[in-house]
């Protein structure tokens, strides 16, 4: 008996088939894959050479951009600074401009002054030489003269004028020195040496000085006093005495060289002469060294207190004439300070000067 059999699609030839099917197909796509791999690569590569030099460019944009960043702020603060020195540069012109004006302003104010230095100077030198012109023509009409040593020009306030001109002149024992001590040294030395005794020799300079500006239309009288008072003027009976040709002035300028300075100081005798001229003097220049010692009776002790003399001071003061000027010339004497300020006060209260000369004047 003949057995059936089944048909089977899946036979070997159908399997056969498909396989050769699917195996042209799987070929086919790796054929058309391999392609696009390559293609793809190329591609790639292409692309990240592109990439990498836009790196490399955003890199040097970056790096040049940060160096820009850093110029322009430099630059900034460059134009900042630039700013500050202008503004400064400015208030400085200014400032110097303001200065200018006002040193422009003070030139010409200096200028204008130096002008008018000029113009008075001018005016002093032609005064001066009408000064000079005038000495010269009277440098012949002073009776006598008096020339120091070297060129020396004094400022004293001290101005010898008047009708009536009374020159009284300190001598004392004190006269021989300035201390205690070389006045009772040279108080016992021979006649001649306590003749010339420096401080005496100035007083006798300072009287010559003063005999020289004697006004050539004026009465004199020159009076010494220690414990007593005299005149040099020889029979002039203590009466002024025209000045006339010096004849007078001269032989008292000769006595006074012969005194030598002895005893005490009674500043009231003086003024009790003084009360006796007439007229009163215009003038008194008194030339002294300390307050007195003593008033018209003679001390009774040895010793006296600069108080006690102060107080005989004070009594001849009480004497002397109303509105006659004491014109002082003091050579302060050691120990007795309170005789600078009473005589300063005698010649300040009377109208007169007063001056303590130094060492080397007249």
């Amino acid at each position: 008996m003949r057995s059936k059999r089944r048909l089977s699609v899946f036979s070997l030839s159908f399997l056969d088939v498909m396989s050769c099917g699917f195996g042209a197909v799987v070929l086919i796509f790796l054929i058309i894959n391999h392609e696009t791999e390559e293609k793809a690569t190329v591609v790639n590569k292409d692309l990240l050479a592109e990439i990498r030099l836009l790196d490399y460019q955003v890199r040097n944009g970056e790096d040049d951009l940060f160096a820009l960043k850093e110029r322009l702020e430099a630059i900034r603060r460059g134009l900042d600074d630039s700013d500050r020195k202008l503004a400064s540069t400015e208030a400085d012109l200014e400032e110097t401009r303001n200065e200018f004006g006002d040193l422009s302003e003070r030139s010409r104010a200096e200028e204008e002054s130096l002008n008018r230095l000029k113009t008075d100077v001018q005016a002093r030198e032609e005064e001066l030489e009408r000064l000079r012109a005038i000495d010269e023509a009277n440098e012949g009409a002073r009776v006598r003269g008096f020339a120091g040593e070297g060129d020396r020009q004094y400022l004293t306030g001290l101005k010898v004028g008047g009708a009536n001109i009374l020159i009284a002149v300190d001598t004392s024992a004190s006269m021989l020195d300035e201390t205690i001590v070389n006045v009772l040294r040279r108080r016992n030395m021979p006649e001649e040496r306590r003749r010339m005794a420096p401080k005496w020799q100035r007083a006798v300079s300072t009287v010559e000085w003063l005999s020289a500006q004697l006004p050539l239309d004026s009465d004199f009288q020159i009076f010494t006093f220690n414990t007593a008072t005299a005149s040099l003027l020889d029979g002039s009976n203590d009466h002024w005495v025209p000045l006339g040709d010096g004849r007078d002035l001269e032989a008292a300028i000769g006595r006074l060289k012969g005194v030598i300075p002895t005893e005490g100081t009674s500043l009231i005798s003086l003024v009790t002469k003084l009360r006796n001229l007439d007229p009163l003097p215009d003038n008194v220049y008194l030339i002294v060294d300390s307050l007195p010692t003593q008033g018209m009776r003679s001390p009774r002790r040895s010793t006296i207190s600069g108080s006690d003399r102060l107080g005989l001071f004070r009594d001849a003061l009480r004497e002397l004439p109303n509105q006659v000027p004491i014109n002082v010339i003091m050579f302060p004497m050691e120990g007795d300070p309170l005789a600078a300020a009473a005589f300063w006060n005698l010649a300040r209260t009377s109208g007169g000067a007063f001056m303590a000369p130094s060492r080397d004047w007249p």
